[in-house]
């Protein structure tokens, strides 16, 4: 338990700032899955698309410390795996 008004301050601001990253991974996630639905789907089109902007979010979410970096590359060369699969298999 806190016991001076900084320790009481920090709780809330832990708090809110553990809320703010919370919603800001499900947005990464949300990103990600509009990829993978659009693969599944078959677009090629949208997929690129999707993958272009869920790769823009991914750097930001890295860079802002949201997400390891590490855990960003390793998403968006999986996804890119994917989206280019695409094209080889409608080949």
């Amino acid at each position: 338990m806190a016991n001076n008004a900084q320790a009481r301050k920090r709780v809330i601001q832990n708090e809110k700032q553990r809320l703010h990253n919370a919603g800001q991974r499900s947005r990464l996630r949300t990103f990600v899955k509009k990829v993978l639905h659009a693969v599944a789907g078959g677009d090629q089109a949208q997929a690129r698309a999707a993958l272009q902007v869920a790769e823009s979010v991914i750097d930001k979410s890295a860079g802002k410390g949201i997400v390891h970096r590490n855990l960003a590359a390793r998403t968006k060369s999986r996804l890119s795996a994917r989206v280019k699969a695409m094209g080889v298999a409608q080949q």
